[in-house]
Protein backbone atom coordinates (compact mmCIF):
# COMPACT_ATOMS: atom_id res chain seq x y z
CA UNK A 1 0.00 0.00 0.00
CA UNK A 2 1.54 3.58 -0.98
CA UNK A 3 0.33 6.35 1.46
CA UNK A 4 -0.02 9.76 -0.56
CA UNK A 5 -0.65 12.95 1.38
CA UNK A 6 -2.49 15.93 0.45
CA UNK A 7 -1.20 19.23 0.04
CA UNK A 8 -2.63 22.01 1.73
CA UNK A 9 -4.28 23.75 -1.14
CA UNK A 10 -8.20 24.29 -0.20
CA UNK A 11 -7.37 25.29 3.53
CA UNK A 12 -6.13 28.68 5.00
CA UNK A 13 -2.59 28.43 5.11
CA UNK A 14 -0.01 30.99 3.55
CA UNK A 15 1.80 30.32 0.05
CA UNK A 16 5.15 29.66 1.73
CA UNK A 17 3.32 26.76 3.80
CA UNK A 18 2.79 24.75 0.56
CA UNK A 19 6.62 24.32 -0.62
CA UNK A 20 7.59 23.40 3.12
CA UNK A 21 4.74 21.08 3.40
CA UNK A 22 5.97 19.79 0.51
CA UNK A 23 9.50 19.18 1.33
CA UNK A 24 8.46 18.19 4.67
CA UNK A 25 6.02 15.27 3.02
CA UNK A 26 9.04 14.57 1.43
CA UNK A 27 11.49 13.88 3.87
CA UNK A 28 8.97 11.40 5.78
CA UNK A 29 8.40 9.40 2.94
CA UNK A 30 5.18 9.64 1.57
CA UNK A 31 4.34 8.41 -1.94
CA UNK A 32 2.91 11.58 -3.86
CA UNK A 33 1.78 14.89 -2.80
CA UNK A 34 -2.21 15.23 -4.22
CA UNK A 35 -4.36 17.92 -4.71
CA UNK A 36 -7.85 18.29 -4.88
CA UNK A 37 -10.00 20.97 -7.02
CA UNK A 38 -12.16 23.61 -7.40
CA UNK A 39 -12.77 26.83 -9.13
CA UNK A 40 -15.56 29.06 -7.09
CA UNK A 41 -13.66 29.23 -3.55
CA UNK A 42 -11.01 30.41 -2.31
CA UNK A 43 -8.18 27.70 -2.56
CA UNK A 44 -4.92 27.61 -4.29
CA UNK A 45 -4.91 26.29 -7.93
CA UNK A 46 -4.10 22.51 -8.35
CA UNK A 47 -1.08 22.61 -11.08
CA UNK A 48 -0.08 25.93 -9.42
CA UNK A 49 0.83 23.91 -6.04
CA UNK A 50 1.99 21.19 -7.23
CA UNK A 51 4.33 23.07 -9.69
CA UNK A 52 5.42 24.76 -6.46
CA UNK A 53 5.61 21.10 -4.71
CA UNK A 54 7.87 20.20 -7.56
CA UNK A 55 10.57 22.51 -6.99
CA UNK A 56 10.65 22.18 -3.38
CA UNK A 57 11.16 18.58 -3.42
CA UNK A 58 13.23 15.98 -5.49
CA UNK A 59 11.39 12.43 -5.09
CA UNK A 60 8.17 12.76 -4.37
CA UNK A 61 5.37 12.01 -6.74
CA UNK A 62 2.38 14.90 -7.38
CA UNK A 63 -0.97 13.85 -7.68
CA UNK A 64 -4.16 15.64 -8.93
CA UNK A 65 -6.96 13.73 -6.92
CA UNK A 66 -8.76 14.98 -8.88
CA UNK A 67 -8.67 17.90 -11.38
CA UNK A 68 -11.94 18.63 -12.88
CA UNK A 69 -11.09 18.38 -16.79
CA UNK A 70 -13.93 19.65 -18.64
CA UNK A 71 -13.39 23.14 -16.72
CA UNK A 72 -9.93 23.55 -18.62
CA UNK A 73 -9.44 24.49 -21.87
CA UNK A 74 -7.52 20.99 -23.13
CA UNK A 75 -4.89 22.23 -25.30
CA UNK A 76 -3.77 24.81 -22.15
CA UNK A 77 -4.08 21.31 -20.13
CA UNK A 78 -2.20 19.32 -22.36
CA UNK A 79 0.58 21.82 -22.62
CA UNK A 80 0.84 22.51 -18.78
CA UNK A 81 0.65 19.06 -17.30
CA UNK A 82 3.17 17.99 -20.31
CA UNK A 83 5.11 21.03 -18.94
CA UNK A 84 5.17 19.84 -15.21
CA UNK A 85 6.08 16.25 -15.81
CA UNK A 86 8.92 17.19 -17.84
CA UNK A 87 10.33 19.82 -15.26
CA UNK A 88 9.78 17.72 -12.38
CA UNK A 89 11.25 15.03 -13.74
CA UNK A 90 8.22 12.83 -14.75
CA UNK A 91 6.29 12.94 -11.28
CA UNK A 92 2.82 13.26 -12.32
CA UNK A 93 0.15 11.77 -12.00
CA UNK A 94 -2.89 12.77 -12.99
CA UNK A 95 -6.32 11.97 -11.32
CA UNK A 96 -9.23 13.60 -13.64
CA UNK A 97 -12.91 13.44 -13.22
CA UNK A 98 -15.95 15.61 -14.59
CA UNK A 99 -16.76 17.89 -12.19
CA UNK A 100 -20.79 18.55 -10.50
CA UNK A 101 -20.69 21.94 -9.47
CA UNK A 102 -22.54 24.39 -11.77
CA UNK A 103 -21.01 27.27 -10.16
CA UNK A 104 -17.58 26.18 -11.26
CA UNK A 105 -18.96 25.32 -15.25
CA UNK A 106 -20.35 28.69 -15.19
CA UNK A 107 -17.22 30.72 -13.94
CA UNK A 108 -15.36 28.89 -16.29
CA UNK A 109 -17.92 29.55 -19.38
CA UNK A 110 -17.95 25.88 -19.80
CA UNK A 111 -21.51 24.12 -20.70
CA UNK A 112 -22.56 21.28 -17.54
CA UNK A 113 -24.94 19.28 -19.98
CA UNK A 114 -21.75 18.73 -22.03
CA UNK A 115 -18.88 17.80 -19.25
CA UNK A 116 -19.61 14.12 -20.37
CA UNK A 117 -18.60 14.53 -23.80
CA UNK A 118 -15.84 17.44 -22.92
CA UNK A 119 -14.21 14.86 -20.49
CA UNK A 120 -14.16 12.59 -23.95
CA UNK A 121 -12.69 15.34 -25.96
CA UNK A 122 -10.44 15.93 -23.49
CA UNK A 123 -9.19 12.58 -22.96
CA UNK A 124 -8.85 12.34 -26.57
CA UNK A 125 -6.62 15.13 -26.91
CA UNK A 126 -4.35 14.80 -24.09
CA UNK A 127 -3.15 11.28 -25.15
CA UNK A 128 -2.41 12.69 -28.86
CA UNK A 129 -0.82 15.64 -27.76
CA UNK A 130 1.30 14.19 -25.03
CA UNK A 131 2.28 11.45 -27.92
CA UNK A 132 3.64 14.54 -29.75
CA UNK A 133 1.43 14.56 -32.35
CA UNK A 134 -0.24 18.74 -33.65
CA UNK A 135 -3.86 18.99 -32.08
CA UNK A 136 -4.26 22.41 -33.27
CA UNK A 137 -4.36 22.08 -37.10
CA UNK A 138 -0.67 23.42 -37.08
CA UNK A 139 3.16 22.04 -37.97
CA UNK A 140 4.04 21.98 -34.47
CA UNK A 141 2.81 20.04 -31.36
CA UNK A 142 1.85 22.33 -28.23
CA UNK A 143 3.55 19.84 -26.34
CA UNK A 144 7.56 20.50 -25.35
CA UNK A 145 10.07 18.65 -26.85
CA UNK A 146 11.42 16.83 -23.61
CA UNK A 147 7.51 15.41 -23.01
CA UNK A 148 6.53 14.21 -26.49
CA UNK A 149 6.27 10.61 -26.34
CA UNK A 150 6.01 10.43 -22.19
CA UNK A 151 2.56 9.50 -21.11
CA UNK A 152 1.39 10.62 -18.12
CA UNK A 153 -0.42 8.27 -15.66
CA UNK A 154 -4.12 9.21 -15.63
CA UNK A 155 -6.81 7.86 -13.08
CA UNK A 156 -9.80 8.37 -13.23
CA UNK A 157 -12.69 9.41 -10.95
CA UNK A 158 -16.30 8.76 -11.06
CA UNK A 159 -18.59 5.56 -10.47
CA UNK A 160 -20.55 5.70 -14.08
CA UNK A 161 -20.43 3.40 -16.82
CA UNK A 162 -19.11 6.29 -19.28
CA UNK A 163 -16.24 6.24 -15.35
CA UNK A 164 -15.53 2.58 -16.43
CA UNK A 165 -15.07 3.27 -20.31
CA UNK A 166 -12.81 5.53 -19.49
CA UNK A 167 -10.72 4.20 -17.30
CA UNK A 168 -10.08 0.85 -19.18
CA UNK A 169 -9.58 3.27 -22.33
CA UNK A 170 -7.26 6.13 -21.41
CA UNK A 171 -6.81 5.66 -17.48
CA UNK A 172 -3.80 3.75 -15.45
CA UNK A 173 -6.72 3.09 -12.76
CA UNK A 174 -8.79 5.01 -10.87
CA UNK A 175 -9.27 7.15 -7.90
CA UNK A 176 -12.05 7.39 -5.44
CA UNK A 177 -13.21 10.58 -3.64
CA UNK A 178 -14.81 9.27 -0.05
CA UNK A 179 -16.59 6.49 -0.85
CA UNK A 180 -16.31 3.94 1.98
CA UNK A 181 -14.67 1.07 1.43
CA UNK A 182 -17.73 -1.62 0.39
CA UNK A 183 -18.93 1.32 -1.95
CA UNK A 184 -15.17 1.06 -3.54
CA UNK A 185 -14.47 -2.60 -3.46
CA UNK A 186 -17.09 -3.20 -5.53
CA UNK A 187 -15.92 -0.01 -7.84
CA UNK A 188 -12.32 -2.36 -8.06
CA UNK A 189 -13.77 -5.98 -8.96
CA UNK A 190 -16.20 -4.07 -11.71
CA UNK A 191 -13.06 -1.94 -12.98
CA UNK A 192 -10.68 -5.42 -12.94
CA UNK A 193 -13.93 -7.20 -14.83
CA UNK A 194 -13.59 -4.51 -17.38
CA UNK A 195 -9.88 -4.33 -17.54
CA UNK A 196 -9.65 -7.88 -18.78
CA UNK A 197 -12.34 -8.12 -21.32
CA UNK A 198 -10.75 -5.02 -23.20
CA UNK A 199 -7.37 -7.50 -23.27
CA UNK A 200 -5.20 -4.87 -20.73
CA UNK A 201 -2.34 -6.98 -19.53
CA UNK A 202 -0.43 -4.44 -17.24
CA UNK A 203 -2.88 -4.59 -13.47
CA UNK A 204 -4.52 -0.91 -12.62
CA UNK A 205 -3.62 1.17 -10.02
CA UNK A 206 -6.84 2.22 -7.26
CA UNK A 207 -6.28 5.01 -4.96
CA UNK A 208 -8.49 6.25 -2.56
CA UNK A 209 -9.26 9.72 -1.08
CA UNK A 210 -9.41 9.85 2.78
CA UNK A 211 -9.76 12.85 4.36
CA UNK A 212 -7.86 13.60 7.66
CA UNK A 213 -7.17 15.78 10.92
CA UNK A 214 -5.31 14.76 13.60
CA UNK A 215 -4.11 18.09 15.32
CA UNK A 216 -7.56 20.03 16.08
CA UNK A 217 -10.97 18.02 15.80
CA UNK A 218 -12.59 21.90 15.79
CA UNK A 219 -10.43 22.98 13.22
CA UNK A 220 -10.63 19.99 10.89
CA UNK A 221 -14.84 19.63 11.68
CA UNK A 222 -14.87 23.79 10.39
CA UNK A 223 -12.65 23.25 7.33
CA UNK A 224 -14.62 20.16 5.94
CA UNK A 225 -18.15 22.06 6.89
CA UNK A 226 -16.79 24.93 4.73
CA UNK A 227 -15.27 23.17 2.23
CA UNK A 228 -18.90 21.47 1.47
CA UNK A 229 -21.59 24.08 2.26
CA UNK A 230 -23.23 23.67 -1.07
CA UNK A 231 -24.16 20.18 -0.37
CA UNK A 232 -26.08 21.48 2.93
CA UNK A 233 -27.16 18.69 5.45
CA UNK A 234 -24.88 16.12 3.69
CA UNK A 235 -21.67 18.24 4.92
CA UNK A 236 -21.92 17.07 8.23
CA UNK A 237 -21.83 13.45 7.49
CA UNK A 238 -18.82 14.72 4.87
CA UNK A 239 -16.95 15.99 8.20
CA UNK A 240 -17.70 13.29 10.60
CA UNK A 241 -16.22 10.70 8.11
CA UNK A 242 -12.51 12.56 8.24
CA UNK A 243 -10.48 10.11 10.32
CA UNK A 244 -8.92 11.88 13.35
CA UNK A 245 -6.88 9.46 15.34
CA UNK A 246 -3.69 7.37 14.58
CA UNK A 247 -5.50 4.29 14.96
CA UNK A 248 -8.28 5.19 12.76
CA UNK A 249 -5.77 6.22 10.06
CA UNK A 250 -4.09 2.95 10.46
CA UNK A 251 -7.44 0.52 10.48
CA UNK A 252 -8.36 2.92 7.64
CA UNK A 253 -5.06 1.61 5.34
CA UNK A 254 -5.66 -2.01 6.39
CA UNK A 255 -9.58 -1.61 5.47
CA UNK A 256 -8.87 0.05 2.06
CA UNK A 257 -5.90 -2.45 1.44
CA UNK A 258 -8.30 -5.09 1.87
CA UNK A 259 -10.63 -4.17 -1.03
CA UNK A 260 -7.91 -3.87 -3.40
CA UNK A 261 -6.94 0.02 -3.24
CA UNK A 262 -3.18 0.29 -3.87
CA UNK A 263 -2.86 3.59 -2.78
CA UNK A 264 -4.23 5.91 0.11
CA UNK A 265 -4.44 9.72 -0.32
CA UNK A 266 -4.59 11.45 3.10
CA UNK A 267 -6.00 14.89 2.74
CA UNK A 268 -5.59 17.45 5.45
CA UNK A 269 -8.50 19.44 6.99
CA UNK A 270 -6.03 21.11 9.28
CA UNK A 271 -3.83 24.36 8.32
CA UNK A 272 -0.64 22.83 10.76
CA UNK A 273 2.58 21.89 9.29
CA UNK A 274 2.42 19.17 12.00
CA UNK A 275 -0.38 17.56 10.52
CA UNK A 276 2.53 15.81 8.13
CA UNK A 277 4.43 14.66 10.97
CA UNK A 278 1.13 13.12 12.65
CA UNK A 279 0.26 11.32 9.70
CA UNK A 280 3.40 9.84 9.37
CA UNK A 281 3.83 8.54 12.68
CA UNK A 282 0.64 7.05 12.24
CA UNK A 283 0.90 5.56 8.53
CA UNK A 284 4.33 5.27 7.72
Amino acid sequence: MDISIGLPNTIDVDGPTVAAWARRAEERGFRSLATIDRIVYPNYDSLTALAVAAGATSRIGLFTDILLTPLYPPVWLAKATASLHAMSGGRLTLGLGVGGRSDDFAAMERDMTRRGKLMDQALDLLERAWAGESVTGDEHPVVPRAAAGTKIPVLIGGTSDAAVRRTVRYGDGWTAGGAGPDAIGQMVERIRRAWQEAGREDQPRFSALVYFGLGDDKASRASLHRYYSFLGEWAETIAESAVRTPQAVKETVRTYAGVGVTEVAFIPTVPSLDEVDRLADAAL
